[in-house]
């Protein structure tokens, strides 16, 4: 290779780790995100799973990773370090693998995902009491997410019928939350009475509340982001295919520059 497509290759390879650095610092900051969110789904999720909050931990680490790997990276390139271009380059070949394992793991167990998500919620709203102030950031986290995705319950209204306060109230009130009123646009959490109950009892049917469950609405939140998503993926995927094949076309090219210097004799 001439000087001249070592040099190309070489400063191609640096910008592509000041990706790597951005990217790296992206996903450090989503980990952070999980761990500190307290008014989403994500932190229904966290509360409610140990396993979310470990995968937020892994995200921290594999942003910092990320980050080194490119500051690594930029350093081989720039200077022409052999040993720093290997490393590089095998770094990115295991991160590679393990995303692409970790992808085929969640796209194989998605309904044992869906399975502990509905245990989750579904243990949620069963012992949702507003009046108590234990776990209240994962009571706040579910109003929010009823109120911005426009949704009740997790397959719909009926789930908040295993709620025991509201059983004990004969289903005369319901959660202000799902509520599609707008004189409950105000109130966002908690429990609102029916004007009118029927014969002192009434049943979800006659809730004024959302018909869609939580579910659905995420399910369609996914549907309609998964071309943001998989475009996502696979602008990282080819971004690292693309920083491997320059870091081993660099490593070999600068061993065979330097070999040519060496005096005949």
């Amino acid at each position: 290779m001439g000087s001249g497509c070592l040099k190309v290759t070489k400063y191609f390879l640096f910008l592509f780790n000041l990706l790597f650095l951005v990217l790296g610092a992206v996903i450090l900051g989503f980990g952070i995100w999980i761990l500190a969110d307290k008014t989403s789904f994500i932190a229904v999720l966290q509360m409610s799973s140990p396993s979310l909050k470990t995968g937020a931990y892994i995200l921290i680490g594999v942003g910092a990773l990320t980050m080194l790997m490119g500051f690594l990276g930029c350093l081989g390139a720039v200077n022409e370090i052999r040993c720093l271009l290997g490393l590089y380059f095998t770094c990115l070949m295991v991160i590679l693998i393990t995303q692409v394992a970790a992808g085929l793991v969640t796209y194989f167990q998605k309904e044992t995902l869906k399975e502990e998500l509905s245990r989750i919620v579904g243990s949620l709203i069963k012992n949702y009491d507003p009046l108590n102030d234990d776990e209240r950031n994962l009571k706040d986290a579910w109003d929010y997410v009823q109120t911005q995705i426009a949704c009740c319950g997790w397959t719909g209204a009926k789930d908040w019928e295993s709620n025991e306060i509201l059983a004990n109230q004969s289903m005369t009130a319901y959660p202000c939350s799902c509520s599609n009123s707008s004189k409950d646009s105000q109130v966002d959490k908690g429990f609102c009475k029916l004007d009118v109950p029927v014969n002192g009892t009434a049943t979800y049917a006659d809730w004024p509340v959302h018909e869609q469950g939580c579910m659905d609405g995420v399910e369609k939140w996914l549907k309609d982001n998964l071309g943001v998503i998989l475009g996502v993926c696979t602008g990282v995927a080819v971004i690292e295919l693309l920083g491997m094949i320059l870091s081993i076309s660099l490593c070999k090219n600068i061993h065979s520059e330097d070999y040519t210097k060496v005096p005949k004799s």
